[in-house]
């Protein structure tokens, strides 16, 4: 386990530079497989999905694209330090350094799998980063107007046809980043996300971010693809402190060394 560990956090961290060779290897593969892919059952998520980007170094939006941020925005945006990327920096405060969770909708984008369980009234949503899970209520509730801020939200989510699972979330507290760059969000974000199953082996994902308090009009993402994982089982990978801290020093004390006095 604490291989594997070291092994996912070693893979955000250099995946920064070998990203370009693995997105045209998983365009290939991606291409290959859906030649081959059944039909997609209807209004079912069901299984274990891997994201086929690089994992962990990536955005749900290209950040050029980014619309301009608020004053509140930018006061919070500075402050923040990410861990890997172009803007790291020795003692950075990345969640991910430091065995906070990570949060929505960054979590879906590391390169550990996600997996769907359909249950009555909801769809169960595990995450093996963090050993997490997500609620999607499909029981025809609202969202909540003055829920408690939470790590991952409240979500709800229904079918807009036999193939397209749409979400709506709300209710985050502030103290996750929206990209491994640090970009910040604030307790009004509303994010509406889109999984479009095309075949039984993949599904198309993007999502849509709107928080006028720290962005002057919405984010949009772009199309993302995941591809079933028959034969793999999630894995109890909870961030243990101890574990984590050891590596994060590991990481910060050649980048402390190399940085000028």
């Amino acid at each position: 386990m604490r291989n594997r560990r070291m092994s996912s956090i070693v893979a955000v961290v250099a995946i920064m530079t070998f990203s370009p060779a693995i997105f045209a290897q998983a365009d290939q593969q991606q291409s290959t497989a859906k030649n081959q892919a059944a039909p997609a059952p209807k209004r079912d998520l069901t299984g274990v999905w891997q994201y086929q980007g690089a994992g962990g170094a990536e955005n749900f939006a290209d950040e050029k694209d980014f619309p301009p941020m608020t004053p509140w925005a930018k006061a919070r945006f500075v402050k923040e330090i990410p861990g890997y990327g172009s803007r790291a920096a020795p003692g950075g405060n990345d969640p991910i350094l430091q065995c906070d969770p990570i949060g929505f909708p960054r979590v879906m984008f590391m390169p550990t799998p996600i997996e769907f369980v359909n249950a009555p009234g909801r769809v169960l949503q595990f995450f093996e980063r963090e050993h997490e899970w997500r609620p999607i209520w499909t029981d025809g509730r609202f969202l909540p107007e003055d829920a408690d801020p939470a790590w991952y939200g409240h979500a709800i989510g229904h079918w807009e046809d036999d193939y397209t699972f749409v979400v709506e979330s709300s209710g985050f507290n502030e103290k996750t980043w929206l990209t491994p760059a640090g970009y910040p969000h604030t307790e009004e974000m509303h994010i509406t996300e889109r999984y479009q199953r095309v075949d039984h082996d993949t599904f198309l994902y993007n999502i849509k971010v709107i928080d006028p308090k720290a962005y002057a009009k919405p984010i949009e993402g772009r199309h993302v693809t995941f591809r079933l994982k028959p034969h793999v089982e999630i894995e109890e990978l909870p961030c243990v402190w101890s574990e984590e801290n050891a590596f994060t020093k590991r990481i910060r004390e050649p980048a402390a060394a190399k940085s000028p006095k």
